[in-house]
């Protein structure tokens, strides 16, 4: 496991919430604790007797809370009432099934359970992302051709 590894499991710690995580390999331990108080995150890594390296300690400081404007608060009730379809996997989200065709949906469309919604490629294969619910697309949160994570919002439905 190197450095960039090791960098981006301490970022998923600590966008997941979790207050410790302990990683066991055949060589190596990892153990990230998350600290509430003092707003820091600790990585101890372990390498197994048969590598002498030292343990490595590492320490990245808290993000400060970002103060929420009543304009964002309003804007986060009105989309409570909505329904958020998210994206089931990594890729890259295409509202097109072709660059020459018309998007899958528009904003305003009306949409039914299981029809397609967008597409998402990953290892070059097409998935098909198809709609759960029944509704009005009310937002599309992102851009064509933009590359999104597991469970990254994608649209706004209105269910009425």
């Amino acid at each position: 496991m190197d450095i960039k590894e090791i960098q981006s499991l301490i970022k998923f710690v600590a966008k997941s919430g979790a207050t410790e995580v302990k990683l066991e390999m055949d060589d190596f331990k990892i153990t990230i604790k998350t600290g509430t108080e003092g707003g820091t995150e600790t990585t101890y890594i372990q390498q197994a007797p048969a590598i002498a390296q030292p343990v490595m300690a590492a320490a990245m400081p808290a993000s400060a809370p970002v103060a929420e404007t009543p304009v964002a608060t309003q804007e986060n009730n009105d989309n409570d009432k909505y329904i958020t379809v998210k994206s089931p996997i990594i890729g890259t989200f295409y509202r097109k099934p072709s660059p020459d065709k018309a998007p899958f949906v528009e904003v305003g469309s009306n949409i039914k359970q299981g029809d397609v919604l967008c597409v998402i490629e990953a290892m070059k294969l097409f998935n098909e992302i198809e709609s759960e619910v029944s509704g009005k697309i009310v937002k599309v949160l992102v851009d064509d051709s933009s590359p999104v994570e597991f469970d990254q919002p994608l649209f706004l439905v209105d269910p009425s």
